[in-house]
């Protein structure tokens, strides 16, 4: 089991960007380490990790949850590095934010602390989102932004996006600040990679929100259109093999923030890109959505993350492509 390249945990395995992280390093020669989260209710089923090519020599499953960041201590054990992907996600607000929050800080820092119990992590990739950066009172002035800026927690308090789940937004914000100032104070050698909305296929079983909310006009989901106004996209796979390369990074080169966005995108654009590209779809024409209101994001720049070397493989148009075919194959689109 522990051939090869080495061992790697994810966290988070059975979600969207974990799981075809996973895919990746399987395919690349690492064994890894998965964690997915217990239900007291019901079997998780981890079947699409367990078929995939290589899992049956050098895949294992963890039950560990952030609510237990105790949990963690197995599947990080003997690792040499560790992608934190795992967050608690709550777009309903069903749990005031205080709660969602809490659980997000104190497991990371908890996962965190295992990491340097285990003295073989030499480095350590957590995923935040560009709901840590983009808003805050700068986001109607400014066209771009990049690691250098970061969410308001008031500002998005202020905002109300219950419906969007502010919790998330402000989860993501404190829990990155918190990792990254554990590992300054601890010497842990950590980076934090910042994605938008992530597009393309998936092998999970479950519709991923991202995908869903940037199909919304393939969907007819009118009550998301709003979201999609100006926004950044990424491939999944690009995510995930930025994921890789910053690991891989020499050390020196490789630190702090790094947004990882290949396109920033209309709403009028994506109207006429998937129209063109899908024209038996009911997609709704660029004029017809001039009235949309919403959050218009700026735009994100990827230019550290680039300077250091890594190359987007994936258009705006194979992104769409991708995730369309793979919701019909999945039986999410007719």
């Amino acid at each position: 089991m522990e051939g090869g390249k080495g061992s790697l945990c994810v966290t988070g395995g059975t979600g969207f960007i974990a799981s075809w992280l996973v895919m990746r390093l399987l395919q690349q020669g690492y064994c890894v380490h998965a964690t997915i989260r217990t239900h007291p209710e019901q079997i998780r089923d981890t079947s699409f990790l367990t078929n995939l090519p290589g899992a049956n020599e050098r895949l294992k499953i963890f039950k560990a949850d952030l609510s237990n960041p105790d949990s963690f201590y197995a599947a990080i054990e003997g690792c040499k590095g560790v992608f934190h992907v795992a967050t608690p996600i709550d777009f309903e607000d069903r749990e005031p934010a205080e709660v969602i929050v809490n659980r997000a800080v104190e497991g990371t820092l908890g996962i965190l602390k295992a990491c340097l119990k285990s003295k073989t992590v030499r480095r350590v990739v957590y995923t935040s989102s560009a709901s840590a950066v983009v808003h805050n009172n700068k986001s109607k002035d400014v066209k771009v932004m990049d690691e250098s800026f970061w969410s308001d927690v008031d500002y998005i308090r202020a905002l109300n996006l219950k419906h969007f789940g502010s919790s998330y937004m402000i989860s993501k914000t404190l829990t990155e600040k918190a990792v990254l100032d554990f590992a300054a104070q601890h010497g842990l050698d950590l980076v934090t990679l910042i994605p938008p909305f992530v597009v393309g296929p998936f092998i999970c079983p479950k519709l991923p929100g991202s995908v869903r909310t940037s199909l919304a006009l393939v969907f007819g989901n009118r009550e998301e259109y709003g979201y999609l106004l100006n926004t950044s996209m990424a491939h999944v796979d690009d995510v995930a093999m930025a994921h890789i390369f910053l690991l891989e990074h020499p050390e020196a080169a490789a630190s702090g923030r790094y947004v990882c966005s290949s396109h920033n995108i209309t709403l009028a654009e994506v109207a006429q890109i998937l129209s063109s590209t899908y024209p038996e779809l009911p997609i709704p024409s660029p004029e017809s959505l001039a009235e949309i209101e919403g959050y218009k994001s700026p735009g994100l720049s990827s230019r550290k993350l680039l300077d250091s070397g890594f190359k987007f493989k994936y258009g705006i148009e194979e992104m769409f492509d991708e995730a369309i075919k793979c919701c019909k194959e999945k039986g999410y689109l007719k």
